[in-house]
Order: C-alpha cells, then structure tokens, then sequence
C-alpha cells in the first residue's frame, strides 16, 4: 500500500506527504540548532482566496510558496503552527476556516476537521477562530522560569522582487503576547530560505520529474512548430502537451515565445506583447516555458530556427551559447564560485563572437599575416587573444552587452527560488551583467540551479557599446553588427543539481544542432544514446506520450 501522498490522478506523479514533514523536521533541528531556544512556535499564515479585481471570479489558487514548503496544504485561508520543544518533538496545528453550510451547494462538500488532519498527515487540525486560545494554552505549558517560548514570525525581503514578507501579527497580541513569551521576527526567515536553499531526495526527485515534463513538451513543440502558425499557438501547444498528459495544471511564469526580433526581449509574453507574432520561414525562435506540478516549478529555455534548418548564421550564434554551457558545466560543483560560472559562460559567448567577426581586436603585424587568406570563423583563437577577451569580460564587462542577465538562479518552489543573497553570503555586484545574478553564492551539493547563457542583440545597450565614448566600441564591428539587429537572441537554459563532485542535468531537451534538426523532422526523442555527453544529461524515465500534430491551417 501506498504511503500517504499528493497527486492529480492515478496516472500522475505521486508527491509522499513524507516530503512536508521532512521539511517541517529541518526547520526544526536548523531553529533548535542555530538559536538559543529549544522551545519554538511557528507561525505562518497561507494565501488568501483570490479574486479578480473587484469582481466576485475567482483564479485558480496556488499556494504561497513558504506554507506549501511546510504544509503541502492546497487550500486557501487557513494558517499552521509549529511547536518545538527540541528538534525531535514537533507537533503540527494546522487552522482552517469554518465555511458556511451554503459553500456546500457551490463548491462541494465541506470536509470534516478529521478529514483534513487524515489527507495531509497532521497532528491537529483546528478552525482559525481557535488560534488565539491555542496560542495562550501553548504558551502556558511551554513556559519555565529558566526559558521563555519565542513566537516566531515570517518577515523579510525577497531579493529577487524586493518585496517584504508581512508576518503575522495577531490582531489579540495584547493577550497572547505578554511576560511569558518572545516574539521574533528576526530569525525564522533566513533559516526558513537557507532550508529551502537546500533540497532534500524527495524534493529532487520531484524536480526532476516535472523538468522531464516540460522537456517532453518543449520536443513536442518543436516537432509540430510550422511557420505560418502564430507565437501563442506554441505556448498553447506545451500547454496542452503538459496538463493532457501530466496533470500540470499551471505554468512556473508567463510563458515567453518569441520569434525573430521578439527573441532578444528578455522577458517577452507579458500582457503588452502576447506572444502575438506570425512565424516567418526565416526566423528565429526563443521559447522559454516550464511546467508546474504540486507547487514545484521548471524553468526550461530552447532556441532554434523556425523552418528546422540552421542556416551558418544562426548555427555560430547557437553553437557559442551552448560551448557556454559546456564550459559551466565542467567546472560545475561545490566550492566553485556562481559568479566565476558566469563569467565563463560570458567568455565562450564573447570567443564565440571574436570567431564570427562581431568582436575585433587589434593585431599586430604577425597576427594580421596569421589569419591572412583564412577564414576567420574556422581559425580558433590563441590564448594571447583568449586572454585580452578574459580580461574584456572581467575588466570591462563587454560579455554584458550581449548577456545583459545572470547566468541562472536557484529553482524550486519559485521559479526565482529563495536564498540568493541571505546574510553571511557573497553580496550583489554593481557591475554590469554581474547585478542581475540572483545570487553570488559558492556552490554546495543539493541545490538546483538553472544554467542558462544567452546572446542577444538588443538595440539600446549596443547603441550604448558603439557609442564613440564608450571604451567598448573599439573592440565592436558596427558593420558586422548591423546585420544582426533583429536577429532577436538564443538562449539555453537547462535545470542542473549540484551533487557532491559535479552536476545532474535534468533537463532532456535536444540541444546539439543536429538533435535539433533532427527532432523538428519529425525524429524520435529521446535517442537511444546520448551524442553530448558533457551536458550531463540524466537518463530518461517515464514515457513520452505521442500526440497528433495540429491540425494544418
């Protein structure tokens, strides 16, 4: 028999409710460990019930990303309290609202109290109106003149969105908050983020699982993608591919199909451009899109020609994005430093650029008669130019103007997951390029990152670059480059762990120009051996379910 777990139907992935109280159980030996109490109450309060705006619809409810971590709670409205009374004694409340009888007749059974605490494997299940009575009565028996309980509550700033994380702070804190209490608010969100940093088997497991999904679907897509259908219709179609088949009902973020000159916005897809484009034969496509099940997110980018043919062109802009990956991914495991992995995907993405022209460097006479009656793209450079391009990144950022993002962030829970720039860790760079990385840390066994290198041609930082003040301008061949404005950009981006001598590479999309091609011919993925190697790529599991293409228009 199956130990209690989380799904969406029989034939989708099983989440063990053990995952949550695993969870639970680390906040608790980290708290009992990390502070000078071993007497704690945790409080966290889940999202509300969503409404559109002023109107009486409501969204689809997702939870907020710190309760599910604890609870795997799915429902709206309620609030949970750890008490800890040292790490091996921890008893889970959760608090739900008391409906009226008439949610009945719009939206289902109400289920009982005993029903909840059996679903989700808690030690008490309460209504929201009996927290404050529960909070006195805990306090009480947790007291001793030689230690106070701490009431410990959830505030801090996400560093990614910049936004504060409001605790919860009882509107009856004059009577539960007295003599025989402390209240913190300082400590429980670091080391709540530091766990989540950190994932368990369980976790990976499922990580794993829901980026082979939405591998699966970014292949469907580029076996049915046809010039002539529009941007959306490709976001339709991994849409459907991953609920249809797998029970994913939400995507990690606003899906990003861009084509053409619609491949260098960043952050293409949002209200003002709905992946609205007509795909033309000639285009290039940057479609950045992951599935999302049980609350546990992907983040998977592919980049490839529309019509399934690499033209020269777009074969070494596409082939310097993915020796950037290659370089990450051999240098890759704990104790290396996430900004030199950036740096060194800048650095294949600028060699890159030197070997197509787009990047010059003064010769010098024996240089110039080196290269003379060769062809420039087939010439590898020395490690005299491989070290002025090292120093163009590192010294005066030019990689920024053509990745003016960071290389990757941790995932999880959230697509942009926690812990980026917690205290004790390196802090953000002002530098350009090295700003928008989400993180700065050392590298350590367990955590996922995505691992995801770009080139883009964005009019205003090469404006910017060619500006005749600019330093960089020197080193940029404006001619070359004006062929390149609204080419749009290639990104690669993969979902890796960190395990104790190296990487796993989730992500089981085809990358290599020729997986490329051959899967947008309408060609069997996944292979049966694996022709790139060094990307680290874990073997398949689970099927791939054939679905008919669309119909032709």
């Amino acid at each position: 028999m199956d130990s209690p777990f989380l799904s969406l139907g029989t034939d989708t992935y099983h989440v063990p409710l053990q995952l949550f109280q695993e969870n639970r159980q680390k906040l608790a030996t980290r708290l009992v460990e990390g502070t000078q109490s071993d007497k704690h109450i945790v409080i966290l309060q889940g999202g509300p019930s969503p409404l559109r705006f002023g109107t009486d619809h409501e969204p689809v409810f997702r939870q907020e990303s710190y309760f599910w971590w604890l609870t795997g709670v799915k429902e709206p409205d309620c609030k949970v309290v750890l008490t800890i009374q040292l790490a091996s004694n921890v008893t889970t409340t959760l608090f739900i609202p008391k409906l009226p009888a008439s949610y009945a007749t719009i939206m289902g059974k109400i289920k009982t109290r005993d029903e909840w605490k059996q679903g989700y494997q808690l030690e008490q299940v309460l209504f929201t109106d009996d927290l404050e009575g529960f909070l006195e009565e805990e306090i009480k028996s947790m007291f001793s003149e030689s230690q106070k309980p701490v009431i410990l509550l959830l505030r801090g700033q996400n560093t990614d969105s910049g936004t504060t994380y409001e605790d919860l702070i009882p509107k009856f804190e004059s009577k539960v908050l007295n003599e025989n209490v402390t209240l913190d608010t300082v400590t429980l969100f670091p080391i709540l983020a530091e766990c989540r940093v950190h994932k368990s088997s369980l976790e990976l497991a499922l990580l794993e699982h829901v980026t082979q999904i939405s591998s699966f679907a970014h292949a469907y897509v580029m076996r049915n993608i046809r010039p002539g259908m529009h941007e959306y219709q490709c976001e339709s179609l991994f849409k459907h591919y991953a609920y249809f088949n797998y029970g994913s009902r939400l995507v990690s973020y606003t899906s990003i199909c861009g084509c053409g000159p619609n491949a260098a916005v960043l952050h293409y897809g949002h209200a003002g451009e709905p992946n609205s484009r007509l795909i033309r034969d000639d285009e290039h496509c940057l479609f950045d899109m992951g599935a999302e099940y049980q609350c546990y997110d992907s983040d998977i980018t592919c980049s490839f020609p529309a019509n399934g043919k690499f033209t020269d062109k777009c074969k070494a802009i596409y082939e310097s994005v993915l020796n950037a990956q290659r370089a990450v991914y051999a240098m890759m495991k704990p104790g290396v430093s996430w900004v030199d992995c950036h740096e060194a995907a800048e650095l294949e993405i600028v060699k890159g650029l030197y070997k197509i022209g787009i990047i010059k460097l003064p010769l010098t006479m024996k240089e110039q008669e080196k290269i003379t009656g060769t062809n420039r793209e087939d010439s590898l450079p020395d490690e005299s130019t491989i070290a002025t391009l090292k120093d163009l990144v590192q010294s005066y950022r030019l990689g920024a103007v053509f990745m003016p993002h960071g290389l990757g962030h941790f995932l999880g829970i959230d697509t942009h997951d926690v812990g980026g720039y917690l205290p004790g860790h390196p802090p953000r760079s002002p530098l350009p390029g090295l700003k928008s990385l989400r993180t700065a840390r050392t590298l350590q066994s367990n955590m996922v990152l995505t691992v995801e290198p770009g080139c883009y041609f964005i009019d205003h930082l090469l404006d910017e670059a060619l500006m005749e003040s600019n330093i960089l301008s020197q080193y940029l061949n404006a001619e070359l480059l004006q062929e390149y404005r609204g080419y749009g950009g290639v990104r690669l981006e993969d979902v890796v762990t960190v395990t104790q001598v190296g990487i796993v590479n989730f992500t089981v999309c085809p990358r290599t120009v020729s997986e490329v091609e051959h899967v947008m011919a309408g060609g069997k993925w996944p292979p049966l051996t694996d022709e790139a190697p060094e990307l680290y790529r874990k073997k398949l599991t689970g099927p791939i379910y054939p679905l008919p293409p669309p119909p032709s228009k």
